[in-house]
């Protein structure tokens, strides 16, 4: 194998992502001090924010969630899997439900099992882990199958209400949301609308204008800063063709806009910065087990899979179609796959408690949802979901209304 094509199935394998999670997990049980140190310590006093995990988290994630985004808006493009956007309806609905799904099966288990100290966690498996589920999707579905797309789509708008649920339900009384500055990132989206009209064609034009203007005000207004690009992207000009995360370097030279420019740019940073994100977020230390743990859990394999499969299919039998090439079959294991909360479930277990035992034992609930991964791999074997037809065959069929497996 060539060094090219090995480093290309490092990054298709999500294996920086999978080094990260692993050697967070031993370094924070081996040495959970020095673990601290590194993830929140900061050169400028123990009081300031300026450290690593702000600075994967709150920065770099920003470019994660830049290049999801560059997905989505390709995927309403003509031929894309959510094309027309009335065919966005449907991962909408299934967002409403893998947040409905996780927070009944949450209440449920307090109820049966009368902890109510562990009540006020229905929060945590409400948010997916956007980078992992996302990475986990393309190797059971295939880069190309709509299934990955309809993921995407549902992953954030599922992290946008699971955002609004940590500023409404769990607010910091020392960093209250300040909604005002909203209008410091809505002045970036109208500049970045500004500079398409204009036809301004280089990315970094849109990134260092408006995504610093959008980055700076969900900054202030104490919302999450990662999510700035998410409505920047979607102004890049681009070609109407998706060339594909894993395209060859030659034959991105075949496609000059910008949105795909600015993907083939950063994928290979952002790739290898996964690494980092998982070490500064996977660190929980293995032990802390009890009702919390049993309700995350729950709450997000069976909540998340059940909510996210009804909503979508009664939203499709109500004619809001799903995406050609997606049945019931492979809904329902886009739902399983949505289970996977880590890192963004272990954000919101932090928020959640303050008890020590009770956000250790929650943390592991989230943590213990990566086991849905394997689990999937396995699934899109069974299933037979995997997305087999040729690129042109599938862009044809594209265009034809889906036939859910009853």
């Amino acid at each position: 194998m060539s060094g090219k094509k090995a480093v290309k199935v490092l990054f298709e394998f999500s294996i920086p992502l999978i080094a990260g999670v692993i050697g967070a997990l031993i370094w924070a049980n081996v040495a959970p001090h020095s673990y601290h140190r590194l993830v929140h310590g900061s050169p400028f006093g123990a009081e300031s924010h300026l450290n690593l995990h702000f600075l994967v988290n709150d920065v770099f994630m920003a470019l994660f969630f830049g290049i999801a985004a560059k997905e989505i808006t390709e995927s309403v493009l003509p031929g894309g899997a959510l094309n027309p956007p009335r065919k966005a309806i449907n991962p909408l609905l299934g967002t409403l439900g893998g947040v409905v799904g996780p927070v009944g099966v949450y209440f449920a288990y307090v109820a049966l099992s009368g902890d109510q100290t562990i009540a006020n966690g229905w929060g945590i498996p409400t948010a997916t882990d956007i980078a992992i589920a996302w990475l986990v999707a393309r190797l059971a579905f295939g880069a190309s199958h709509p299934a990955v797309s309809f993921l995407l789509l549902l992953a954030v708008a599922d992290d946008g209400l699971g955002l609004g649920i940590i500023a409404v339900f769990y607010p910091d009384p020392a960093h209250p949301v300040q909604p005002i500055f909203l209008l410091v990132m809505a002045a970036g989206m109208i500049l970045a609308w500004v500079l398409r009209k204009r036809d301004v064609r280089n990315y970094w034009a849109y990134l260092m204008g408006p995504g610093v203007l959008s980055w700076t005000g969900l900054f202030l207004a104490h919302l999450h800063p990662a999510l700035a690009l998410v409505v920047v992207v979607p102004f890049m000009p681009h070609g109407g063709v998706d060339e594909g995360l894993f395209a060859e370097d030659g034959d991105a030279k075949h496609y000059g806009d910008t949105l795909n420019q600015f993907e083939h740019a950063f994928k290979v940073p952002v790739d290898l910065g996964l690494f980092v994100f998982g070490l500064a977020n996977a660190g929980v230390t293995l032990g802390s087990v009890g009702n919390a743990t049993v309700a995350v859990l729950a709450a997000l394999v069976i909540g998340k899979t059940v909510g996210i499969f009804t909503f979508s299919y009664v939203g499709h039998r109500l004619g809001f179609s799903l995406p050609a090439g997606m049945n019931g079959r492979s809904l329902a294991l886009v739902g399983f796959t949505a289970s996977l909360g880590l890192t963004v479930a272990l954000f919101v277990a932090g928020v959640a408690f303050t008890e020590p035992s009770l956000q250790g034992a929650a943390k592991m609930g989230a943590l213990l949802s990566a086991f849905a991964a394997p689990v999937v791999l396995i699934l899109a074997k069974v299933l037979r979901v995997r997305e087999t037809t040729p690129e042109p065959a599938r862009r044809e069929a594209l265009v034809r209304e889906p036939v859910p497996a009853e």
